[in-house]
Formats: C-alpha cells, structure tokens, sequence
C-alpha cells in the first residue's frame, strides 16, 4: 500500500521544516518556485557584505532522503489537490500551506533564480557605496536592522529613518526599555524623523541609485540618493481555490485552530507567516508551527487523533544593529520579560545570524 501523500506548499522556514520532520513518514512532495532556500534572517547581512550571500541561498538537493523537491509554482489548491504552472496537477492526502508572505527587497526576494538576486545585491552594494545620504521608510524591526547593517558597512553614509508612528518598534507588548536602548545606539548616527508619513513615496525602485528629494506630510524635506521600504508583509494566498477559498480573513492570513488545521478542513495545515496566529511573524515562531503540524499529521497517518497543539509565547525580539551592536526583549521560563543589550545580542544572533543551524538542516 502507497504512503500518504504531503504536498507542501512553500520551501521557506516552516515548510522545509515541516518537510524534513515527516519525511520518513509519508511521501513528501515540497513545491517551490525558488531555485534555493533563503535564510531571510541573515539577507539584510548579505545586502551589504558579499561574503554572507553563502549563508542565505542554500540548495535544496539534500533536505530530503525520501521525498521530492519541485521547483514549482503552485498556481491553484484545494484540500486535496494542487495545480502547477506547468499545468500538471498533485493529489494530496495531506496538504499543507508555508507560503509566507511576500516582503520588499532586501529583507526578502522575488527573484526564483539565486543569480538574479546575486546580481540585483551586487548592484545595491555599488549604489551604496556611491550614495551619500539614504533614506528608510519603517521604524520597525526589519527597519532597524537594515540601519545597522548600512551603519557597519558604509560609516560615511547619513541615514534617515521614517515612520508615521510615535516611536520605533511599535509592537504592544515590548518594554520601552527596548526602544530606549536602541535609541540610544542610533543616537547621532540616525536622523529619526518619527509621527509623520511621507507625502509621497520615491519615485525610483527600492535599493536602486537614484537621486530624490521627498516630503512628510509634517512638511520635513528628506533628500537622498537610495532608499528602503521596510514595511508591508503581504500573505502569499491568492492561489487558494474551491474549498478552501473561503479559508482566509481580510489580511489574506488563513484561519487555523489550536492544531494548526484550516478551520473545517482537517486534512489541510498551515505554518508560518501565512497563519493567523496573533503574533510577530518570525522563523522562530515559523518552526515552532511545523514540529506541530508535524506531529498531528504523523498521527493521522498512523490512524491516531492529532492532539499537538500550538499557543503563541510572549513577544520576543532579537534584534542586531550590525555584528556587534543590538537589543533584544527575552522571555523566561517564568514568563518575565527582560531586556538585554548589545553584547548578548551579538552573542545570541548578530554575530552568526542562525546561519550554522539553518545550514545544517540543509546538509
């Protein structure tokens, strides 16, 4: 008698995940249009140094033993079937959703091909370092990493950081503690121009050298030669069809329950940014999702009630300012939140960015 079959939609962070745990229990089919894995944690590293773009595309021809890898873009699923570009189709036993969400460049990339992404790399690394004077719109996480990456790489830039909020990284539930240690790192090296939009957004592409003079709608002028947008993460859900076409909220997020199950489609999962789980999208959170849907599909499989569930911890952050700078916002076993600074954030992420472990996973 055939295995099962999990088709996995998306090769990001859950998805890999998901499919390397179950590989050894069901036939896994992993579709992805991208010729590799992209650690995106460490991409805002490889946009200013050459030298990490190792750590970010990882090829996917040893994550699985057992299974295959597509390289694919799946243009429609329902709970039990995928389409392809190529017009062929995938019956699925199991079905689950990784897609993520779709981020500008650098944080993330469109681009299928590795080289394509190399090359637009390259090119935002010779703007910068003809530009004098940089502008990043978003205050938030991705916003302020993208600083501190820019800061150790081109010292002679000046960089001017906006955002229609009151203060940086807005996020309810992180101490101010942890703004305030930021703040005071970008001190005198950051201008923050914060309560205010931009009228207009530039009109050249993102990461392209490019001259501009922009506005707030406070009326504080902003010129320079290449900017950032540092903001907006988007679903990647639109292929969803048939049954599973009702399966989304407003943002495009897809509606799960404690076991990560699509409401009313228990044969289909979801992880990672693609959820509407009330918290901050992170690889960590990504991860934790697939060793549950893991678990609750293995279960199914052998003929057992899933009953892994998932509940989201208390916000954390880990936020480097380049390799040796940072704050981050831990959470004990006890639930406490407490904020350390920069040299236990280098330590925890900036100096490695995960790329060892995530290096492992990929053989």
């Amino acid at each position: 008698m055939a295995a099962p079959r999990v088709v996995v939609v998306g090769g990001g962070y859950g998805g890999a995940q998901v499919a390397s745990l179950l590989d050894g229990v069901a036939d896994v089919v992993l579709v992805d249009p991208k010729d590799a894995f992209v650690h995106a944690a460490a991409a805002l590293r490889a946009a200013v140094d050459p030298a990490w773009e190792d750590r970010v595309f990882f090829g996917y021809d040893r994550l699985l033993e057992r299974g295959l890898v597509l390289r694919q873009k799946v243009e429609r699923a329902t709970s039990g079937q995928v389409r392809l570009a190529d017009g062929s189709t995938l019956d699925a036993d199991y079905l689950v959703l990784a897609t993520g969400t779709a981020y500008p460049f650098p944080a993330k990339f469109i681009e299928s091909e590795t080289v394509v992404a190399q090359a637009r790399l390259a090119r935002m690394r010779e703007g910068l370092a003809r530009a004098e004077r940089v502008l990043v719109v978003g205050a938030g996480a991705v916003g302020l990493e993208l600083v501190g990456e820019l800061l150790d790489a081109y010292p002679h830039l000046s960089i001017t950081v906006v955002d229609q909020a009151d203060d940086v990284l807005t996020t309810d539930d992180y101490l101010p503690e942890l703004r305030e240690t930021v703040r005071a790192q970008l001190a005198d090296r950051v201008e923050l121009v914060l309560g205010s939009r931009l009228g207009y957004l530039p009109p050249s592409d993102v990461g392209v050298h490019e001259p501009f003079v922009v506005e707030t709608e406070a009326g504080v002028r902003v010129e320079a030669q290449m900017w950032f947008r540092c903001y907006g993460n988007l679903p990647a859900s639109d292929y969803l069809a048939g049954d599973l076409t009702g399966a989304r909220n407003g943002l495009g997020e897809v509606r799960v329950d404690e076991t990560l199950a699509l409401t009313g489609h228990p044969t289909v999962f979801a992880v990672g940014d693609i959820t509407d789980v009330p918290e901050s999208k992170r690889a960590s959170a990504a991860r934790a999702h697939a060793e549950v849907v893991a678990a609750n599909i293995t279960a199914l499989v052998e003929g057992r009630e899933p009953t892994a569930t998932y509940a989201p911890a208390p916000e954390r952050i880990l936020l480097p300012l380049g390799r040796a700078g940072g704050a981050s916002q831990l959470v004990g076993e006890d639930g406490v939140r407490r904020v350390v600074g920069a040299a236990a954030t280098s330590r925890l992420k900036g100096e490695d960015l995960f790329a060892s472990k995530v290096g492992a996973l990929f053989g």
